[in-house]
């Protein structure tokens, strides 16, 4: 049985982005799989979503940054066991998802975009087995004020760490997709240009701005990352 866990938390994303989510990986996973999601509030969710209560996470503050993503290496991780995909919720899933559970490694996780001659990867989507890697949950518990000096986020801390062991690996790079730098064109011809959706994508990841209902609507609250509406967006994206 594969998973697929995803984290909702706060009032950023409603309850619509984990249907969706769910939705999403119902259409484009063909193996059996188990969806669950980790939330601080359960209202609202599809039936047949698994809900699950966060895993405590003793986070000493400051900025958030994602570092609750490091309470998903908690062993034991509720009942599940195997093969676990994490997404997170402001994704659209344009293909198949079955490779992400066949593609060889320990850890896989995206290749970041922006930096991509660091180890630093992007943590919108990765596998692990589930109860692996509890030491990164263990570490950061005890040594969290000097590892928020060292790194900016949660996914610089998890890349480090499992490059250090050896244990880290990337999808291939068509696999996942950033809407801002794979698919919108730059400045000034993101303002002529509608996204186009890459070949050989299986995922479109929105971080940062826009978002996918701004990609669906159009939006210009930024200048520099002004979107045109993009159709293929709102097909995929229910």
């Amino acid at each position: 049985m594969a998973n697929v866990i995803c984290m909702k938390w706060g009032t950023k994303y409603g309850p619509e982005y984990v249907n969706r989510l769910a939705s999403m990986v119902g259409r484009h996973l063909k193996r059996p799989h188990r969806f669950v999601c980790m939330t601080d509030d359960a209202t609202g969710l599809s039936p047949g979503i698994d809900a699950r209560p966060l895993p405590d996470f003793d986070d000493p503050g400051g900025p958030e940054r994602g570092w609750r993503k490091i309470s998903t290496f908690r062993k034991p991780l509720f009942d599940l066991a195997g093969p676990t995909l994490f997404i997170d919720l402001d994704v659209v899933i344009v293909g198949g998802l079955d490779p992400f559970f066949e593609y060889p490694g320990k850890f896989c996780i995206i290749k970041d975009w922006k930096r991509p001659w660091r180890p630093t990867g992007n943590s919108s989507v990765y596998r692990f087995e589930a109860g692996a890697h509890p030491e990164l949950l263990e570490k950061f518990l005890r040594e969290a004020a000097q590892i928020r000096r060292e790194v900016r986020n949660e996914q610089e801390y998890i890349s480090r760490e499992l490059f250090r062991a050896g244990a880290l690996s990337y999808w291939p790079k068509e696999w996942c997709a950033s809407f801002k730098y794979d698919c919108m064109a730059g400045f000034p011809m993101n303002r002529f240009r509608a996204p186009h959706l890459p070949e050989g994508a299986r995922i479109v990841v929105f971080h940062g701005h826009p978002n996918p209902p701004d990609a669906i609507a159009g939006n210009s609250i930024k200048f520099l990352r002004h979107v045109l509406p993009t159709p293929w967006v709102a097909e995929h994206w229910k």
